[in-house]
């Protein structure tokens, strides 16, 4: 389901559509649905990470549900990269749709250092990133 379908669209503050997907910011947490056919690594992940500590502010820590509602390719290890810079995730969460995307994300366990959640729905995903309790961000730090 794409979250322009679902009820979730209404609780949106900002929507940011790049070269590589679709980013819905949320209070406390962003949904992403990459493009089909894009090979999603560090560099295209700098640009959600700007935009993320533009929109909630760098002392933040929010969740992220990857809604992989399209084929694409990640490059899993620079997961590594993302925690060698001090980022950090409340929560993340998978919403797959087939077999093949299930083992995509077994292959991300091995470099996210945290724990990776898969949910077969997108309203069970944001419903698990909102019980883990984000902190909600330091609106002094957003200009």
């Amino acid at each position: 389901m794409l979250v322009s379908e679902s009820k979730l669209k209404y609780e949106l503050e900002d929507v940011y559509i790049l070269s590589t997907g679709v980013f819905y910011f949320f209070e406390d947490f962003i949904i992403s649905e990459i493009n089909e056919g894009v090979h999603f690594n560090w560099e295209a992940a700098q640009d959600i990470i700007e935009l993320a500590l533009n929109h909630y502010g760098s002392g933040s820590k929010i969740s992220y549900i990857s809604n992989r509602i399209h084929s694409y390719s990640i490059e899993a290890q620079d997961w590594l990269k993302f925690f060698k810079q001090r980022h950090t995730l409340r929560a993340f969460a998978v919403v797959t749709y087939s077999k093949s995307g299930l083992i995509n994300v077994m292959m991300e366990k091995i470099f996210f250092k945290s724990r990776i959640k898969t949910f077969e729905n997108l309203y069970e995903a944001a419903e698990w990133v909102t019980t883990h309790k984000p902190t909600i961000r330091d609106k002094s730090l957003v200009s």
